[in-house]
């Protein structure tokens, strides 16, 4: 099994252990909002339903990404992780923010009539919920830095959008603990209507930015940087070429890109030996940077061209 089969294999595991986690916490809760009759209670619940349904779009994901490329989809299907993360920053926003803005605003507008056992009951749903939400971050958070710590683990927009949720369940259950526990002690609503409200607003805003960053990736976002000028590196580096003049490069899947170079070879060299070059040079690319799995050179002779020589005769050449 390679690299990347493992690194799926553990982020499917953390996938589970969240899912399994929501899907309990998000019955319970809402099975204690409505003994409760609390907002902050339900939009937490609203929240888990939201997390547990990313999960499996999170799943869908990891399993199609990976399939081999075709006719159809000649760079392979390694952007179904940045569409089905897109998929589950919509579901957090709509499902989890939307609904906590609700909550707030009925509550603010009618009130709420909790008894004091709904709210002992209430509260210890959210502190089961606490620790289950904690122990699920930390399982993320481990696999962050088993794959290399927060720049490299966070790459993965299925492993980003567990760290989102799970860092954002226990953010909001401590909201709704505070909500309900400042009503309780004063009686007025608006603390547990002002936590919907915050717990809205926090999901919205980390919805924004997993769709921002799934966008980026969908519409052709560039390799990293780094990797970038360890390409240009080892083109600068080759003696037959004389000068770099264009190099693009896209990701096209989690840990795959396609790197374009257009480059000017030194003068004197024949057809035969450019394609030798050429060849060498996506060889090297590729060895020094195992992310780059499809790479394109546009190599000219300037020299030739100018002399008014056609492509074929100074060795223009392409390939993946």
């Amino acid at each position: 099994m390679t690299g990347d089969r493992k690194a799926d294999r553990r982020t499917r595991v953390t996938v589970l252990v969240a899912l399994a986690a929501n899907l309990l916490i998000a019955a319970a809760k809402s099975v204690g909002g409505l003994i409760a009759g609390s907002p902050a209670l339900l939009s937490e619940a609203a929240h888990s339903v939201a997390d547990s349904l990313n999960e499996v779009f999170l799943l869908a994901a990891l399993r199609r990404s990976r399939r081999p490329a075709d006719r159809r989809h000649p760079f392979g299907y390694g952007k179904e992780r940045f569409f089905w993360s897109l998929l589950a920053a919509v579901g957090i926003f709509v499902m989890g923010g939307c609904f906590s803005f609700f909550q707030g605003f009925e509550a603010l507008r009618n009130g709420t009539e909790e008894s004091f056992g709904g709210y002992v009951a209430g509260m210890v749903v959210l502190g089961v919920a606490l620790l289950a939400e904690g122990a699920s971050l930390l399982r993320a958070l481990y696999q962050v830095r088993r794959q290399g710590g927060r720049a490299a683990g966070l790459r993965d927009p299925a492993l980003r959008t567990v760290v989102a949720e799970d860092g954002t369940a226990v953010v909001g259950v401590c909201l709704a603990l505070t909500g309900m526990a400042l009503h309780l002690a004063t009686g007025q609503v608006v603390w547990e209507a002002s936590a919907s409200l915050a717990i809205g607003a926090l999901l919205v805003y980390v919805a924004y930015r997993l769709g921002r960053e799934a966008r980026d990736q969908l519409i052709g976002e560039a390799a990293d940087p780094r990797a970038s000028r360890r390409i240009e590196a080892v083109l600068r580096a080759q003696p037959e070429i004389d000068s770099v003049e264009a190099l693009f490069t896209m990701k096209t899947g989690v840990d795959t890109a396609l790197v374009a170079a257009r480059v000017d070879l030194v003068p004197g060299l024949d057809s035969e030996r450019v394609e030798e070059v050429a060849v060498r040079i996506k060889r090297t690319i590729a060895r020094t940077v195992p992310e780059a799995d499809q790479v394109f050179l546009d190599v000219t002779d300037r020299l030739a061209q100018e002399a008014g020589e056609s492509p074929a005769a100074t060795g223009e050449r392409g390939g993946a």
